[in-house]
């Protein structure tokens, strides 16, 4: 329970870590983050001798190729999740993760042939429906929520198809890993920009908060990893709530974002459609038990 508490609460705290580092851009932050993440998955994998492991994934091609997937989607992800808390639009990226069960439910209809019962298609038309009521408010799309939603499923779509036969370690290293060329193609567009890489611009703290939010990348996909092991699923399912409750309560009391009354409207939809899904899956646990 602790280590599952811990990943939400560190997830949860990322908008007032992002906003700390805003004399960078979104591309900067995100090449700092696979960089020093992938180092510390680096010292972790080779403290607990995990490289054995590590090389018997690199001989499957088809776990490769869910890996490469799974880095590609991650890397999207943390890339507008970054952009959207950095131009202040954390209500959105908390939108995005509190839909992301129920995009969730929709690629497992459509990739893994599920079926849904009566109520999660009810849940699913609430979430449809209070998008739509936010793109009326919004004049758009909400494209930061649904790009979050979207990209965070196809994540864990990729994750599910290598069968838990990867560690939570082990996956991150070659995520990172994978993302290691991106990331330094990406630092040398940098460079030859007008802006140039800012890494050194605000001096040691500066510096050491881009280092510090590379390192926390890998924590909290540990402690999850660790969670996972000995909890039950469901638990596992009503936890990851708190990490969009608490970006939404720091978007409100921290960050100020105004909520225009078919705002609060749009999430009270979608929390509607979460309870409907958290009473069906109790329900479902009942009967199984």
């Amino acid at each position: 329970m602790l280590y599952g508490l811990s990943a939400y609460l560190l997830w949860g705290s990322f908008p007032l870590i992002i906003s700390a580092l805003r004399f960078a851009s979104a591309l900067e932050v995100v090449v700092w983050r696979i960089v020093f993440g992938f180092t510390l998955a680096v010292l972790l994998v080779t403290a607990t001798r995990a490289w054995g492991s590590v090389r018997e994934v690199l001989r499957q091609p088809k776990m490769l190729v869910w890996i490469g997937i799974s880095s590609i989607f991650i890397y999207g992800n943390w890339l507008i999740y970054v952009y959207g808390v950095a131009s202040k639009q954390i209500v959105e990226t908390a939108l995005g993760y509190f839909i992301n069960p129920l995009v969730t439910i929709l690629l497992a209809v459509v990739f893994l042939r599920e079926k849904l019962s009566r109520l999660q298609w009810v849940a699913v038309g609430l979430g449809l429906l209070a998008v739509t009521v936010l793109s009326f408010d919004y004049g758009r799309l909400p494209w930061i929520a649904l790009a979050l939603a979207g990209s965070f499923g196809i994540y864990g779509l990729a994750k599910n198809k290598l069968g838990g036969k990867v560690s939570a370690l082990n996956s991150f290293a070659l995520e990172s890993g994978f993302l290691l060329p991106l990331a330094a193609g990406q630092l040398f567009w940098l460079t030859a920009s007008p802006g140039g890489v800012l890494f050194a611009s605000a001096g040691f703290w500066g510096s050491f908060g881009l280092i510090g939010f590379g390192l926390m990348t890998a924590v909290p996909l540990i402690f999850f990893g660790a969670a996972a092991k000995h909890l039950p699923l469901s638990w596992i399912g009503f936890m990851q709530y708190l990490t969009p409750i608490i970006q939404f309560t720091l978007a409100l009391t921290v960050f100020h974002e105004p909520m225009a009354p078919a705002k609060w409207a749009g999430f009270a939809l979608v929390w509607l459609g979460l309870s409907v899904l958290s009473v069906d899956a109790i329900r479902r646990r009942r009967q199984r038990d």
